[in-house]
């Protein structure tokens, strides 16, 4: 068996022994947290973070998370709300005057969240997502595909630029910043938007699914789904130092699973999480908040979305390409979270929700 490090409860071993028989299946790296009542009762990692397995995956290793990211930006989203600073179901425009371009004075702020908002592609050269300005010039030029509100496409890399912008906006800081002063920094979590140069050493690098090479492109988990228009991200983009610097505030965070379980669990604990507030219990209820049901046009399968998550019976959280995940149970003052170098092809990859069901298994023996 694949040796693992770190701590868990022994009632939780079934999350450790999970991590480690995906090793022995052949990923390469990988890290797994389960955090209930916002304290760690899972922390472990395990394999290599090069795709030679010559370095070790440690403790301190981070990685891209990709969508996972998005949550948190929609955190970010939800404390500002809380404060009155953002209003839910005011106008983009209202933040954002630029936007009210080419038919778009109706989309709301709650559209962006929920993945409603009609702008799910992005249209432009991959190097421009490098460059926040001409990110958000192309986006608020560009014309809608549905009335906003009235359907859902999964918003895969417009959704951080679009959420990003209002809030920087209001607050004059991009979500990068406004993640580590007022999230990250006070919780001493490890999550970069925007990732210095001084960390790079730490960055266990994306590896594409066996069999292919760093020209694979993302896709839907759905084989059915028609291909998505626009422009394609390819793990070599995602690999770059240009990437790690930017902020795409949908796909390029890096971290670990213990950032990210750390950090969701404000959601999961009415907001407070080590001693740290971050939002009212009723702020942090919001997110359950169902605003979309039925089939996501892009992805090409029915879902649920929240403000800023994807709803799932009582529980709520995201996914990103490449296999990380964060599942966050507020019933059960529980997150789950999984981050990893190694991808698999999006149909065949049920990792992250295995772990998950692994850390139920434990919660069952704790609440006993």
């Amino acid at each position: 068996m694949a040796d693992i490090q770190g701590t868990y409860d022994d009632l939780f071993s079934a999350v450790p022994n999970g991590l480690a028989a995906l090793l022995d299946e052949g990923d390469v790296g990988g890290s797994v947290a389960v955090f209930v009542d916002g304290e760690a009762v899972v922390d472990v990692w395990g394999g290599f973070a090069d795709a030679a397995r010559t370095v070790l995956w440690t403790r301190d290793t981070i990685t891209n998370v990709f969508s996972t990211t998005k949550t948190m930006t929609a955190l970010c989203a939800l404390i500002l709300a809380d404060r009155g600073e953002l209003d839910l179901d005011a106008q983009v425009a209202r933040y954002w005057p630029e936007f009210a371009a080419a038919g778009k004075e109706k989309v709301l702020v709650r559209h962006l969240l929920s993945h409603t908002a009609g702008l799910p592609h992005w249209e432009g050269p991959v190097e421009e997502l490098y460059d926040w300005r001409a990110a958000t010039v192309r986006l608020a030029a560009q014309p809608l595909l549905w009335e906003p509100g009235t359907a859902a496409g999964y918003h895969s890399v417009t959704q951080g630029f679009l959420v990003g912008e209002v809030l920087r906006r209001i607050t004059g800081r991009t979500v990068g910043e406004f993640l580590a002063e007022e999230v990250t920094g006070p919780l001493g979590a490890d999550f970069h938007i925007g990732l210095p140069a001084e960390h790079d050493h730490r960055v266990a690098l994306t590896i594409p699914p066996p069999g292919r090479d760093e020209d694979y492109t993302a896709a839907s988990a759905n084989s059915d789904a028609a291909p998505t228009p626009g422009t394609a991200t390819r793990v070599r983009d995602a690999n770059s130092t240009a990437w790690r610097r930017s902020q795409i505030p949908a796909a390029s965070g890096f971290g670990n699973a213990r950032s990210v379980a750390l950090v969701q669990s404000a959601l999961a604990c009415g907001g407070t999480v080590g001693g740290v507030r971050l939002l009212s219990a009723a702020g942090a209820a919001r997110a359950r908040e169902e605003q979309f049901s039925g089939e996501d046009r892009v992805i090409g399968m029915t879902q649920r979305y929240g403000l800023g998550y994807g709803l799932f019976g009582s529980s709520f959280g995201w996914g990103g390409w490449g296999g990380s995940l964060v599942m966050i149970d507020p019933d059960a003052r529980m997150v789950v979270a999984y981050a990893t170098d190694q991808m698999r092809e999006p149909a065949e990859d049920t990792r992250g929700l295995d772990l998950v069901m692994s850390a139920y298994d434990g919660l069952q023996g704790l609440r006993r």
